[in-house]
């Protein structure tokens, strides 16, 4: 978080930094990151909320017979970037999305997720801290810097330079995000060739949001130093691992953890059972907005150590939930089926809201399965009340449409929207014919 919180605060450290260009940052439905820049000469609008945008132009946001909308910067998330243009520093402002009568745009989904925040603030919570392991791969450039097949490394999980020849990359991926203030707690190669991940500490939900949409930037712009891609992909080559995003999750109170009761069954409260059963009751409505590409069901596949069935357990790793054994003030849900290219604030939106569901009707989750769900038969899977996450975007979508408690955590424009555009990619998806077919039935039939 930012030290200034104040218009004064900010233009006075805009001064000091040789500040010549401000980038309006925001997040469109699908998670993309967009901005507005403008010079240094303009901060005094931006900062009195003056600064208006085209709406129309941006995936789901509005007609353009309604298009001005207004961006309200977030003092606290200040930041200027490390690397320099030629032209001078340029200081970044997440913002929030208005509307010209001054109230917040329903479509924005930053200010969707601080209305269900406010809602869990009126059932007695004062927050819901967030702790992503977001992964990405790191591939390799061609003569004219576009990302090609070939991956960076072969080193596999742990593994150290010369095998892990990511490490350089990654090590200045850390010192980067530590110079805008994060504080990383461990960096490491993940399963997969050219595979990483980088854990940081836990944050606020928003705060957490408004990190990992900047933990992307900068692995971006760093791999680039490197003469590499950095995707976030969820499952770019066939017969790896795919990456995803595990959200560790806890509910505070006044009190402290929510989540925590040491005379509590395995020092767990029973808020924190409910909230468990709520993630379990929606987890296929929710699926789409956390699993939200076509290629992210290529990762959903058994196998390759991500989740696929509904169930969880405080010691084994292939459940959808899992409990980590951390007591205390770090008692947290560990929920493992999100990806990176989830929208952030929408994930943890729909995920807050499912949590809360569950509170608010004291529902009970099915028994832990400590087995291997992977090696379980149907009809053991069947008898263990063990349901699988959808299988395709397109049953993803249709599973969303049915559930009415994640439709109302993203907001009837918000739902609409993400409905309509993830319809159209899969009729897209389904018009192409991929090399597999044609290796499979060219020469057959």
């Amino acid at each position: 978080m930012s030290k200034y919180t104040t218009k004064e605060q900010i233009i006075e450290a805009s001064k000091q930094e040789n500040v010549r260009f401000l980038r309006l940052m925001f997040t469109d439905i699908l998670g993309r990151i967009k901005n507005v820049e403008v010079p240094i000469s303009q901060i005094e609008k931006v900062l009195d909320n003056k600064m208006m945008f085209d709406g129309s132009s941006i995936e789901g946001f509005v007609r353009i017979e309604e298009s001005d909308m207004y961006l309200y910067p977030d003092f606290s998330t200040w930041m200027v970037f490390p690397w320099e243009s030629e032209k001078g520093k340029v200081a970044r402002l997440i913002c929030d999305v208005y509307k010209p009568d001054g109230t917040p745009f329903e479509g924005d989904p930053r200010g969707n997720l601080k209305r269900i925040i406010r809602d869990m603030k009126a059932m007695g919570f004062t927050e819901f801290n967030i702790g992503p392991e977001p992964e990405f791969f790191l591939f390799k450039m061609d003569e004219n810097n576009r990302p090609t097949n070939q991956l960076n490394d072969n080193g596999g999980y742990f593994d150290y330079a010369p095998i892990d020849l990511g490490e350089n990359c990654r090590r200045d991926i850390v010192l980067e995000l530590e110079s805008l203030g994060f504080e990383v707690e461990a960096s490491h190669h993940e399963c997969a060739p050219g595979q990483h991940e980088i854990d940081f500490k836990y944050a606020d939900a928003v705060e957490a949001c408004d990190k990992i949409q900047t933990f992307e930037l900068v692995v971006r712009t760093i791999a680039r130093k490197h003469g590499l891609h950095a995707t976030f992909m969820p499952k770019p080559l066939h017969g790896i691992a795919g990456s995803g995003m595990h959200i560790n999750m806890s509910l505070f109170n006044q009190d402290g953890n929510a989540f925590y009761d040491e005379n509590g069954q395995d020092g767990l409260s029973q808020t924190a059972y409910h909230f468990l059963a709520g993630l379990l009751e929606h987890a296929r409505g929710y699926t789409a907005i956390c699993n939200p590409i076509v290629n992210s069901y290529k990762r959903l596949v058994p196998g390759y150590e991500a989740p696929v069935y509904v169930a969880w357990s405080g010691k084994n790793r292939s459940p959808l939930v899992r409990v980590p054994s951390s007591r205390g003030m770090s008692t947290r849900l560990e929920l493992r089926s999100v990806d990176p290219t989830a929208n952030p604030y929408l994930a943890m939106a729909t995920l807050l809201r499912a949590g809360l569901d569950g509170v608010e009707r004291k529902l009970t989750p099915p028994a832990e399965v400590n087995r291997n769900i992977y090696v379980m038969t149907e009809e053991e899977r069947r008898e263990a009340h063990i349901t699988d996450l959808p299988s395709t975007l397109h049953n993803a979508v249709k599973a969303l449409r049915e559930d009415e408690v994640v439709q109302e955590a993203l907001g009837n424009h918000i739902y609409r929207n993400f409905v309509a555009a993830k319809q159209m990619e899969w009729s897209a998806f389904r018009e192409q014919v991929s090399e597999w077919e044609r290796e499979q039935y060219l020469e057959q039939y």
